[in-house]
C-alpha cells in the first residue's frame, strides 16, 4: 500500500472500474475519498489536453519513418522542430501511445510445461452462492503505467461481489498473497465451509 500514490491507486482504480468493480467497493478497500478520486482524474486528464499537441507531432515522426523511430531518434527530431521537450516526457508518451520502434527479432521460446503445484478444481465452474462467507475468488492482476507496473491481488466475495481485502505491490510474488490472506482472516472469527478459487484451483 505505501508503495502507490493518490493519482497510482486512482488510476488503479479507473482500470479495475472498467472490469465490473463497484467503484464504491474500490473507494473503501483503497481508503481514498470519493472527491480525492475524482480530482486525481481530472487531474490526468488535464495533463493529456497539454500533451494533445505533443503527442500528434510524435505520432506523425512515428508514422514519417516507418515507425523504425525509437525514443532517441524521435527525441532529436522533436528538438529540430524546436520542440524544448525532456527525453523522459517523450518516452512516457511513445509508451502510453503504445509506439515501439521495430527492434530484431528475437529467438523462440517454447512453454516449458507446467510449474509449480496446482489443487484439485473444487468450484468446478459452479460461481453460485446462497449467503457470503461460502465463495470468494482471488487472483492477481497486472497494470503497466507510465512510471511502471503494478500488480494488485483482491479477494471478492462471490455473493456480495464485496472486495473482502487486497495488496497492491510492484512485485508479483507469495509476500503479497500472504499479506492479502492475512487481512481478510483477520476480519472474520470463522471462515469454516470457505472455498477461496484462483486461476490454480
Amino acid at each position: 500500500m505505501g508503495c502507490a500514490t493518490q493519482g497510482q491507486k486512482a488510476a488503479l482504480i479507473k482500470e479495475l472500474r472498467k472490469k465490473g468493480y463497484q467503484l464504491k467497493y474500490l473507494l473503501k478497500a483503497m481508503r481514498m475519498a470519493r472527491s480525492t478520486y475524482y480530482f486525481e482524474i481530472n487531474k490526468v486528464d488535464v495533463v493529456k489536453v497539454r500533451n494533445k499537441g505533443l503527442m500528434a507531432k510524435i505520432q506523425e515522426i512515428f508514422e514519417r519513418n516507418k515507425s523504425r523511430y525509437g525514443v532517441r531518434r524521435v527525441h532529436k527530431e522533436l528538438v529540430n522542430c524546436g520542440y524544448n521537450v525532456n527525453h523522459k516526457r517523450v518516452q512516457r508518451l511513445m509508451h502510453n501511445m503504445n509506439l515501439l520502434g521495430k527492434t530484431p527479432k528475437r529467438s523462440y521460446h517454447s512453454y516449458k510445461g507446467k510449474v509449480g503445484k496446482s489443487t484439485d478444481n473444487t468450484i468446478d465452474r459452479d460461481f453460485s452462492t446462497t449467503a457470503p462467507l461460502q465463495k470468494w475468488a482471488t487472483d492477481v492482476s497486472q497494470f503497466s503505467f507510465s512510471w511502471g507496473k503494478c500488480y494488485i491481488s483482491p479477494i471478492l466475495d462471490m455473493n456480495t461481489n464485496e472486495i473482502i481485502s487486497y495488496d497492491l505491490s510492484l512485485n508479483p510474488n507469495l509476500e503479497q498473497i500472504k499479506q492479502m490472506l492475512d487481512m481478510a482472516f483477520k476480519k472474520f472469527s470463522s471462515v469454516e465451509g470457505l472455498i477461496l478459487h484462483s486461476n490454480q484451483g
